[in-house]
């Protein structure tokens, strides 16, 4: 896993070392903790403020990046390489409300809990966790809720505050299709 600029130079000069490997798999963090980092600092927020100028910061930093130094190289050593990603994420703006007990998951596009309270329209519920293959993690009154469209969920409690915070952030954890539908490529050197 990359997640310093150290890191990804050491793998770019010992690349060749892995090509008796069948499978060499990388995880570069970057683009996610960008998309973290919106929620926690001012000037990600300022440089990033819709996914347009998020993809245009993402893209400035690739043409710059070790990554792309990374992928000549792999490239060079005639690699095939496999692009995907972990997850999808979606342009959040619109707080919803829950209530949830303590024991209430946190993310912000699915909640998992007992007793969970939450405005209707926005929400996709799911009463019978087993019926979807999910896990019950709080017996039979265990439930599930996912934000509709680009619904985020917020609990009562400084609602205003992190409504605030989280509006027009990029989140993931919900079915959407954004979140859901993972890409993939596969670059095969000339």
């Amino acid at each position: 896993k990359i997640t310093q600029l150290q890191q990804s130079q050491q793998l770019i000069k010992n690349l060749q070392n892995h090509t008796h490997e069948g499978l060499t798999t990388v995880v570069y963090n970057f683009v996610d903790m960008i998309s973290h980092a919106k929620t926690e600092m001012e000037v990600i927020k300022e440089l990033a403020p819709d996914s347009k100028a998020y993809r245009s910061i993402t893209s400035s930093w690739f043409k710059n990046s070790p990554l792309k130094e990374l992928i000549k190289k792999a490239c060079d050593l005639n690699y095939t390489i496999l692009f995907t990603t972990d997850h999808g994420t979606i342009h959040v703006g619109y707080p919803s409300e829950v209530i949830g007990d303590k024991e209430t998951s946190i993310n912000l596009r699915y909640k998992s809990g007992k007793s969970l309270t939450f405005d209707p329209k926005d929400v996709i519920q799911c009463k019978n966790p087993q019926e979807y293959q999910l896990p019950s993690f709080y017996g039979i009154n265990s439930s599930y809720i996912f934000a509709k469209s680009d619904a985020y969920f917020i609990y009562k409690n400084n609602f205003n505050q992190y409504a605030k915070m989280y509006k027009n952030t990029f989140q993931h954890g919900g079915v959407s299709l954004e979140e859901m539908i993972i890409p993939f490529v596969v670059l095969n050197s000339r």
